[in-house]
């Protein structure tokens, strides 16, 4: 690799750095290349991206970014996980740990903070945006629901003691 390959490769690392929620760093050691494709496959379903990067590259590109802690864990055959939602590359690193005992996290960043092992752990757990979103779309529209029930609640009771009296009168 020439030092212009060097350059735009620490220029590509630092727009990842950057731009992404939350970026999580991990040993591959020992994993087959079947199983850094599914990884890799994984991570695309989850909108988060996977990439192999040198070390020492990696932390020229950290130099000056808010999550320049993560430079510590850059040793040995690493790999990061990152995505723009903060918690879809903790969720599919943690997923795939679970499924491969080679694939070890070490920790990460969420913007400029530092995440160790359980830090991870505890953002993977965490909602996405996709679910935060829907919950408040539904936060907001069950008051709406049940003014249209209440309103409509009269009429019904009203029928509802209509048809009583009517079958009480037949009755009798």
């Amino acid at each position: 690799m020439d030092r212009a390959q060097k350059e735009k490769v620490v220029e590509e690392l630092g727009q990842i750095f950057e731009s992404s929620g939350v970026v999580v760093v991990s040993h591959y050691e020992g994993l087959t290349v079947a199983e850094m494709q599914d990884l890799r496959a994984r991570a695309r379903e989850a909108g988060s991206a996977v990439r192999v990067a040198k070390n020492r590259l990696a932390k020229i590109a950290l130099e000056g970014r808010p999550c320049a802690s993560i430079a510590d864990y850059m040793t040995g055959m690493t790999v990061l996980t990152y995505s723009e939602d903060p918690v879809s590359a903790a969720k599919v690193v943690e997923g795939f740990a679970k499924d491969n005992k080679k694939f070890e996290i070490l920790g990460g960043a969420m913007g400029e903070t530092a995440l160790d092992r359980s830090g991870v752990e505890a953002v993977s757990k965490m909602p996405s945006r996709e679910e935060l979103i829907a919950s408040i779309a539904g936060c907001i529209g069950a008051p709406a629901s049940n003014i249209a029930g209440a309103v409509g609640a009269p009429a019904s009771n009203i029928a509802s003691i209509l048809s009583t009296i009517e079958e009480k009168a037949e009755a009798a």
